[in-house]
């Protein structure tokens, strides 16, 4: 796949709630998610798709409701690609809130082999 192609094929899966579905599709064995900071639920840097697809696991089942989520058009070029996610949730134990981040993915040989979010 082109990185135009993987663009809009995460943004895709990612509008339908499909996180683990790209991850398994879209992503390198050898991937690497970089958080903006390491906190008590998740390491700053998480390596191998495997661990990725467990990080977002325990994502979910930190969630108790989403309200809604929106996800801007992708920002692509060679690549490189870039979007904003704001994401209407209550997590277990906590009020409702708005998150938001800027994602960027790097792509090398037809794959996501790294994100990384920004707050």
């Amino acid at each position: 796949m082109t990185t135009n192609e993987i663009a809009h094929r995460l943004v895709e899966l990612c509008r339908k709630g499909e996180y683990e579905k790209a991850h398994k599709e879209l992503y390198a064995e050898n991937a690497v998610s970089i958080e903006p900071m390491a906190s008590p639920a998740f390491e700053k840097e998480t390596h191998g798709l495997d661990n990725i697809v467990q990080k977002g696991q325990k994502f979910a089942a930190m969630v108790e409701q989403i309200y809604g989520t929106q996800i801007s058009e992708p920002l692509v070029t060679a690549n490189s690609i870039a979007f904003t996610l704001a994401m209407d949730v209550a997590m277990k134990g906590r009020p409702r809130e708005t998150m938001s981040e800027l994602c960027v993915y790097i792509i090398r040989d037809g794959k996501v082999v790294s994100e990384e979010f920004f707050m």
